[in-house]
């Protein structure tokens, strides 16, 4: 470990930025973290899983969400390091454009191909409910959503340098103000007569709120004030919101409630987005300091190469403790209704044992992450008919 860790800390640029990397790796972090956490199965007299969330019992449980729910640190970061990734890059902005994006598109289709080569298998092999299939890729396909928003925010990056240049900080106060509008017609006086899909316009600037901040952020136009305005005025919002406007407290979907506010997003993960935001950038000195220490850092590493498959593949490892379990019927902490104390006592026993198959799968699955140089054709167009297969399975259109 000693001998990976000066390795590591040998191999790492004088201008390597630490703190951004810290923070990506936290934000990483609390992905699988907060769906370990707040996400639960019930078992049926039939044997088959299906989704629950201690969230219906326990409300008060809706602040550790706020502290899990940390995409607008990702998204901040994800902006920061996309513009110095497009200073840096020398050929055309079409060519830098399909390299990140190849980088993001590989282990999804990787995921996805496994999982839909794994079904039939699991069905007609093992004998596993159809019931628990379809909550297996319902979750395996949920944090995938993230992936598509990020290509198209990515695919932005040219016309968010513009905007920064021009505007600084202020040019993510139009996304704010478009998601506000949306959540006044769709939760204000007139919220009767709103067609459903007036809540889909929310996606674009929702997300794209940090992602324009870190891009501001990287142009060198957000400074510690405007950090502290993000910071306060966040925080005030936020406040706002959950004990003004009766926002619902969770920032995770909770089964049976009729108000999300993450799908998609509502002013109140911009709110708390724009908080983290400003935190995250007064203590990126900070940060970066603390990271100079090589125990530190090597983790920070190792983490941010896996990134893609923490990503994808957190729910599997959940997964493969939970099915064979289900076959012994309900097991505390991991099959049986998450409506105790008790479970979730049970249920962070468990969180280990979800790491360590994540590193075990892992281990085989970071293959999706390089580049698929020696992969022919043939071998990426049948990866692609069985990933959209899986697609069709898990959205319910099968």
């Amino acid at each position: 470990m000693k001998t990976l860790v000066a390795k590591i800390e040998s191999s790492t640029p004088a201008h390597r930025d630490r703190a951004i990397d810290g923070l990506r790796a936290l934000a990483l972090l609390a992905v699988p973290t907060g769906h370990w956490l707040l996400g639960g199965f019930t078992l049926s007299s039939d044997g088959a899983l299906h989704n629950a969330s201690p969230l219906s019992t326990f409300a008060g449980l809706a602040p550790v969400s706020w502290v899990l729910q940390m995409l607008g640190i990702f998204f901040l970061v994800g902006g920061y390091a996309s513009v110095l990734s497009y200073r840096r890059h020398t050929g055309s902005t079409r060519a830098w454009l399909a390299g990140r994006l190849a980088r993001l598109g590989r282990p999804v289709l990787g995921v996805t191909a496994v999982w839909a080569a794994l079904l039939p298998l699991l069905r007609f092999g093992l004998g596993v409910p159809v019931d628990t299939l379809r909550t297996a890729s319902t979750l395996v396909i949920q944090p995938l959503w993230f992936v598509g928003v990020y290509t198209v925010v990515t695919a932005l990056t040219p016309l968010c340098v513009r905007a920064a240049r021009r505007l600084g900080v202020w040019a993510a106060a139009p996304l704010l103000g478009s998601v506000a509008v949306v959540d006044f017609l769709r939760y204000g006086p007139g919220a009767d007569g709103a067609p459903s899909w007036l809540s889909l316009l929310n996606i674009l600037p929702g997300w794209l709120f940090a992602y324009q901040l870190g891009v501001s952020w990287g142009e060198g136009r957000v400074g510690r004030r405007h950090a502290w305005g993000l910071l306060l005025g966040g925080a005030a919002l936020f406040a706002a919101l959950l004990l003004v406007f009766g926002y619902p407290a969770s920032m995770v979907g909770v089964p049976g409630e009729a108000r999300t506010n993450s799908h998609p997003p509502s002013l109140l993960v911009l709110a708390l987005a724009a908080a983290q935001s400003g935190a995250a950038i007064l203590l990126r000195d900070r940060l970066g300091r603390f990271l100079k220490r090589p125990a530190l850092w090597a983790p920070v590493v190792v983490i941010n190469l896996s990134a893609m498959t923490i990503l994808c593949w957190h729910q599997t490892a959940m997964l493969t403790a939970a099915i064979p379990a289900s076959y012994g019927g309900e097991v505390a902490g991991l099959v049986g209704a998450p409506d105790s104390v008790g479970w979730i006592l049970a249920r962070l026993a468990w969180m280990p044992v979800f790491a360590g198959l994540l590193v075990l799968i892992g281990r085989y699955a970071r293959v999706f992450e390089s580049p698929w140089a020696k992969t022919g054709t043939a071998r990426r167009a049948l990866a692609g008919v069985l990933a959209a297969g899986f697609a069709v399975f898990a959205l319910g259109l099968a």
